[in-house]
Formats: C-alpha cells, structure tokens, sequence
C-alpha cells in the first residue's frame, strides 16, 4: 500500500518594499508580493492565467544591489530583498516604455496602456508623429494578407491592413505591442496549437501563421483564447469590430452577465455581454476553477443562434 504524506507547506519570505516588511511563500514573484500589499504595478504582458514571458518591461522595479532593474512579474521573491517600485530610476523607464510603445502602436482600443502614457507622463511624440488615420483607413481596406511596407519616417513600426480573412475575429496588427499573450494562450498555456508565433525581426517583427498563411488554412482551431488575452484590441469579435466600425460601440451600457455553457458537460463559465438586449461577445472570468479564463470555439462564438431568424 503506497502512504501519500501531506506536502510540507511553502517557506515564508520576509522582503522590504517601499520601505513596508511583506512575508510572502517561497515561490511567490515581486508582483505578488506588490500586490498583497496592495501597491499598484503596472503591468501589460502579464495574464494571472499565462506563464510570465516579461517582454513588455511595464513592471520593472528596482531591487537593492541588482545591476539592472528587474520584471515583477517573473522575479522570484528572496529573503531580505529591499525593492523600490516607485524610484526615479523605475519612473523613467516606465516612461520611456510608454512612449516608444505609444508612437509605434495605435493604442486607441486599449484604455489601460493609454492610462499609463498619462500616469507617467509619458510624451509619445518626442519619437515622431503617428501616422494619419486616414493613412490608416487606406491600409485597411487593402486586400487580406498584404503586407504593407512603413512609410518613410512613419511612427508605426507595424504597417497592416487589418485581416478579414474569417467570420468569427479580425487580426488588427497595426495595435499589436508583440506582449507574447496570443502567443502563450495559443500555446502550451492553454490550447496546445502552436498556431501563431512571432516573425520576423526588428521592425519587422509582427504575429503570424506557419508561412504567413490566412488563419483557415492554418492550424487555428477558433477557440479564441488570443482574444481573451490581446490587452490591445489587436484581436477582436467581428461583432465588435463592425459596432465599432459604426460608431455603435458602447461599454457604459454594457451589461454582462455570467453563465455556464450550454454546449457540453463539462460546465464552463461564460459571461455574456450584450448591448441593446443583443449579445456582442463572451468570455470567461480569469478566476473560474473550469476554465481559467480559457474557451473552446463554441464558448467563445458560439452564441450566435440566440435571437437569430435563422
């Protein structure tokens, strides 16, 4: 007969930050032990439902006697540690994030990351201006698939026109800021796919397919699970893109409403959101035990026959 003993439970370290003692159990990231204390990092790349990949350096702080400043996110607590979230040091470069991340990328449809230019003083243009919207709605309406080349001078490091290449989510990468989220939901984080990755290098660098690929011919499996983490916009319902697209969109009067899915028996959490007394989307809380935040296709899309004629 095998005997399971109960697991040793997780050492508590002690660390300073901001001049406050926090004990936190071995394993826990600065990010949790900001958090427990109630101290407000920022944060872009990170996901509570996704494995830290610290690409976006929104939430370095500043750890007594490291060279450099390091990511919360991923940076494991250690005995002792005095850390300092709000210096100078960690003030500029929080800033200097903000503003090459807001002249190269249209942060119109992501309120948190445009709350951050503000909060840091963050002045995008010192990089050049960004590029027209009308310079925009023409690479929009190219075909799908283009790839068009920046424009001399452009302040978008990333010139596409958005992808219409599916009925269920439109790919705009003009807002992509590359956090790697898409990537790690499509990933061994959740779906197992594998189907987008990042391609190319420098300013080319952009999210894509195996071979640049529409996505019905690639191994997407429309769970939707990119959409759920995109902190941008740069992924996004159909039906949000066209209430959008007609000036109809509108959160305030939003309601959400959370349920279980009806498809199958393994009972995930939906929250339905519906404006007008019609459903625009569904997702799924971060926190459910069932899903983690996480969808099939069927979860996440397939709510289309409610108050459908056909």
């Amino acid at each position: 007969m095998t005997v399971r003993l109960p697991l040793a439970p997780a050492r508590a370290l002690e660390l300073s930050i901001d001049g406050r003692t926090v004990s936190v159990p071995e394993g826990a990231s600065l990010l949790d032990a900001c958090r427990q204390l109630g101290i407000d990092v920022p944060t872009l790349c990170h996901a509570p439902n996704l494995t830290p990949v610290n690409v976006c350096r929104v939430c370095v702080v500043e750890v007594e006697g490291a060279r450099t400043l390091v990511p919360s996110c991923s940076r494991r607590a250690e005995a002792g540690m005095v850390v300092k979230t709000d210096s100078e040091r960690v003030r500029l470069a929080r800033r200097l994030v903000m503003e090459l991340l807001a002249s190269s990328v249209d942060l119109s449809t992501a309120p948190e990351a445009s709350s951050f230019v503000e909060r840091f003083g963050a002045r995008p243009d010192r990089f050049g201006p960004p590029a027209p919207a009308a310079e925009r709605g023409e690479r929009e309406r190219r075909q799908p698939g283009h790839h068009a080349a920046p424009r001399p001078g452009a302040a978008e490091t990333v010139a596409q026109p958005v992808k219409l290449d599916n009925p269920l989510f439109v790919r705009d990468l003009g807002k992509c800021m590359l956090c790697y989220k898409c990537v790690e939901a499509c990933g061994a984080d959740a779906q197992n796919t594998f189907a987008i990755a990042v391609a190319g290098r420098g300013f080319d660098a952009r999210i894509s397919t195996e071979l640049d690929v529409p996505l019905p011919d690639s191994a997407c499996v429309f769970c939707g699970n990119c959409i759920g983490v995109c902190p941008t916009g740069a992924l996004m319902f159909q039906s949000e893109h066209q209430l959008r697209a007609a000036g109809q969109w509108d959160e305030a009067q939003q309601s959400q409403t959370d349920t279980v899915c009806s498809y199958c028996g393994v009972g995930c959490v939906i929250t339905l959101h519906a404006q007008g007394g019609r459903i625009v989307k569904a997702t799924s809380p971060h926190d459910s035990e069932v899903t983690g935040g996480h969808l099939c296709i069927k979860g996440r899309f397939g709510w289309g026959f409610v108050r459908s004629r056909d």
